[in-house]
C-alpha cells in the first residue's frame, strides 16, 4: 500500500492540484481515469481490511464517494464543487486480497443534482459492491 493517493487519468488541473485528501492516501487509492459521465479507481485490499481479514466495508464506500464526488465536481465545472448528501451501499461479497476496482457510470448530471452509481469488483471480475451516490453541485465561496 502507498501513503499518496495519485490520480493517473485525465483530470483537469484543478482536481490535480487539489488531491484526493488524506484518507484516500492512506488508503492507496489510485484514480486511473476521471469524467463525469465515467470515473475508475482502485484501493488494495492489504492495509486496508477489518479485524477477520476482510476488506472493511467501508472502504469499499470510501472508493465509491470518492469517484462519485470527482465525477460531479468534473461535471459542475469552474467555481462550483459537488457535496454527497446521499449514498447508499449494498455489499454482495467481500475480498480478501488482491486490488478492488471501482467503475463509476452516470445516471443524472443535471444542474443542481447528480447521481452517480459504483459498481466494485475484485481481481477476478466479481461484483462486491454496489454504490449509489447523490451529490448536490454548490457554488464556491
Amino acid at each position: 500500500m502507498t501513503d499518496e493517493a495519485t490520480i493517473t487519468g485525465g483530470v483537469d488541473e484543478r482536481l490535480a492540484a487539489r488531491g484526493m485528501g488524506e484518507l484516500a492516501d492512506k488508503m492507496g487509492m489510485v484514480i486511473t481515469e476521471l469524467s463525469a459521465e465515467r470515473a475508475v479507481g482502485t484501493i488494495p485490499v492489504e492495509g486496508n481490511r477489518q479485524p477477520v481479514g476482510l476488506l472493511h466495508g467501508g472502504a469499499f464506500v470510501v472508493l465509491a464517494e470518492s469517484l462519485g464526488s470527482m465525477a460531479a465536481t468534473v461535471h459542475a465545472g469552474e467555481g462550483r464543487y459537488a457535496v454527497g448528501i446521499e449514498l447508499n451501499a449494498t455489499h454482495s461479497r467481500s475480498a480478501t486480497s488482491g486490488i478492488v476496482t471501482g467503475t463509476c457510470t452516470a445516471i443524472h448530471l443535471g444542474n443542481t443534482l447528480t447521481t452517480h452509481e459504483i459498481v466494485l469488483t475484485d481481481d477476478q471480475g466479481r461484483r462486491c459492491s454496489t454504490v449509489r451516490i447523490t451529490n448536490l453541485i454548490r457554488e464556491a465561496r
